[in-house]
């Protein structure tokens, strides 16, 4: 089966990440609330919207160090490929930040999967040729059409709500936080990559 994985959020977990960012940069107050949207409410709140559009460029092209895959991903990867399933990345985010320095956050994404040993060429791992980083949302569906993927698994469902995608392609919506356990989708929800593990390899059985 080939199989397409979405990267921020989806890979690439952010828990606290923004917090810490913006506390090193004299942005936010030590007591405020560690999630994303915490640190964005409070900047746009106090009219700084431009210090944190600033910040979402430094974290995605200066601070990947602060982020780790979430919990699992690696021993999925392992276990797809050890079932015979190939992995392809299929992501979309602009090269350089809207503010700030022009850090080039394609590349700094890409050295976030060397340095976590999940992008390379041994078996347990995505070849770099494998990896794609779209500069928008219709390019990244596009994308996974060329690709004929089988299954694609995203953290947003407006993204597995566009069109293009491969007919009869399976649509997962990786839910680590359960944010959607309580609303209808039309898609398989997992909220583990353990689950989707396990997914891949009963399927392939």
């Amino acid at each position: 089966m080939r199989i397409g994985i979405d990267f921020d959020n989806t890979i690439a977990c952010y828990d606290g990440v923004f917090h810490a960012a913006a506390l090193e940069r004299g942005l936010i107050p030590a007591d405020l609330g560690r999630d994303k949207n915490s640190v964005r409410d409070h900047l746009n709140g106090s009219g700084r919207k431009d210090d944190f559009t600033e910040l979402q460029g430094y974290v995605y092209g200066a601070r990947m160090d602060l982020v780790s895959p979430y919990p699992g991903f690696a021993a999925f990867v392992t276990a797809a490929r050890g079932a015979g399933h190939d992995l392809f990345i299929v992501s979309h985010k602009t090269k350089h930040p809207i503010l700030g320095p022009k850090h080039d956050m394609h590349a700094a994404a890409r050295g976030f999967l060397t340095d976590r040993g999940l992008m390379g060429e041994a078996h347990g791992q995505i070849a770099p040729d494998r990896v794609f980083f779209e500069l928008t949302k219709d390019e990244k569906v596009a994308r996974a059409h060329a690709l004929e993927c089988e299954l694609f698994v995203d953290d947003l469902p407006e993204i597995l709500g566009m069109t293009g995608f491969p007919e009869g392609m399976r649509k997962v919506l990786f839910d680590p936080e359960n944010q959607f356990a309580t609303k209808a989708t039309p898609y398989e929800r997992r909220a583990s990559w353990a689950e989707i593990a396990a997914d891949v390899v009963r399927d392939n059985g």
